[in-house]
């Protein structure tokens, strides 16, 4: 599709809602000079890649990965799609002549089509989805530091808060509460920019790391793996799957920096693929390599060793400077409805005991990710992108394009349902 500024009369523009409140993008500051292609793909190399990598062998090993590949690859493709009907319906947005000048986030997006129930809807998957990729950040470090200095990681989530009958994994969770209170206390992100340097440089060190241990392990032994692990574990890889392409938030203010915007389509499937490509071979060689024994966090099968423990504590430091970069959407939509838009320490800090609480509970790393994906991403990643498609283009649709735009959020009903139930059934089998 291509979309030319200039004012079109339709009954679509004259039921779109205005004026637009605006959100700000504060990951991506405003002022700064416009992104070459190069910088663009690497925007949104840093914006997808993140700790999901980490429980994608072993998804592998319930999926089996010749159905993980598969899956993997369907969901970036699909991915893709959905971000770019997001920009295209941005630009047809823009485009009217009824005081649209600029959508500058997804709310915004949702408030332009939706009204206020729109943005509502979006705050609220954007804090849920936030929100437990934090909560995913401390069952890592949980579990990871658990592994390293008590021996095995504690699968006992510490249902009992009394001082006995607290796990491994959550002394070390609530070790580390008193220091997020202080680091999501800091109003702004420019503190902590130059730290997401040294998190993103650890994540592809970390994988680096995995690489090498696996390629050394299989050409040593051969494993008993499977190619697919059947119907039954379907929905609950594609929940994982969907979490680890999860980004689309970042879409909007990455596509503004770009110098030439009309190649943004190209260099964003170019990322996506090798993304998706990267993804693939880590997943798979994580499973030849460790077979049956493949653990929910790639790097528990790391072993003993300087370099294993180096890398464990590395990533363990990566979540918890990502944390608070992760949570200030969040901040952002609470503050500006329960604190006037104004910093709230007392809300920070509420929600991160909320998150910290809900860490506790949850055992396992793998079957968290599948949740979230399932439960939140679906909705954020494919039924809002070709909704909101759907309801700005209905006039110009065919019927090709409303078969797309209505099989597109019929399927992420059925998975987000699905799948919802699928790693639901899996956390509790794990604690069974």
């Amino acid at each position: 599709m291509v979309f030319e500024k200039k004012p079109i009369a339709s009954s679509s523009s004259q039921n779109l809602k205005s004026p637009l409140p605006r959100e700000d993008t504060p990951l991506i500051g405003k002022g700064k000079p416009l992104s070459s292609k190069s910088k663009t793909f690497a925007n949104v190399f840093i914006a997808i890649v993140g700790a999901g990598v980490l429980g994608l062998p072993y998804a592998f090993k319930r999926t089996g990965w010749v159905m993980g590949l598969l899956m993997l690859f369907s969901v970036a493709g699909l991915t893709t799609y959905c971000m770019m009907l997001l920009v295209h319906t941005r630009r047809k947005l823009e485009s009217f002549d009824n005081g649209f000048a600029k959508v500058n986030s997804f709310g915004d997006l949702g408030f332009a089509v939706c009204g206020h129930f729109g943005r509502f809807v979006v705050d609220v998957l954007i804090i849920l989805s936030q929100s437990g990729f934090c909560v995913g950040y401390l069952i890592f470090i949980g579990n990871t530091l658990a592994n390293l200095f008590n021996g095995e990681v504690s699968m006992v989530s510490g249902l009992t808060l009394g001082i006995s009958g607290l796990s491994a994994k959550s002394w070390y969770i609530w070790g580390c509460f008193p220091f997020q209170l202080a680091v999501n206390s800091i109003p702004t992100l420019t503190h902590l920019a130059p730290l997401s340097i040294f998190a993103d440089i650890v994540d592809l060190g970390a994988m680096g790391a995995v690489f090498v241990e696996d390629v050394s392990l299989i050409m040593k032994q051969s494993n008993e793996i499977i190619a697919f692990g059947g119907l039954s574990v379907f929905f609950y890889g594609m929940g994982v799957a969907v979490y680890a392409f999860e980004g689309i938030g970042m879409v909007f203010p990455i596509e503004s920096e770009m110098k030439e915007s009309r190649h943004f389509g190209k260099i964003l499937a170019l990322s996506m693929g090798l993304i998706s490509l990267m993804y693939g071979a880590f997943g798979a060689l994580g499973y030849f390599a460790f077979g049956p024994d493949t653990k929910d966090i790639i790097t528990a099968n790391l072993g003993a060793g300087w370099i294993s423990a180096m890398v464990q504590l590395g990533l363990c430091i990566n979540l918890f400077i990502s944390f608070p970069l992760m949570m200030n959407p969040v901040y952002e939509i609470v503050e500006r409805r329960f604190g006037g838009g104004r910093y709230c320490l007392w809300l920070r800090w509420l929600l991160v005991l909320i998150v910290s609480l809900v860490a506790l509970f949850v055992p396992n790393f793998a079957d968290f990710l599948s949740l979230i994906g399932s439960s939140v991403c679906c909705g954020l990643g494919f039924v809002l992108p070709a909704l909101f498609h759907l309801l700005v283009f209905k006039e110009e649709l065919g019927w090709k394009g409303w078969t797309v735009d209505v099989g597109i959020v019929t399927l992420g009903l059925v998975l987000g349902v699905s799948g919802t139930w699928s790693a639901l059934v899996e956390m509790f089998s794990v604690k069974v």
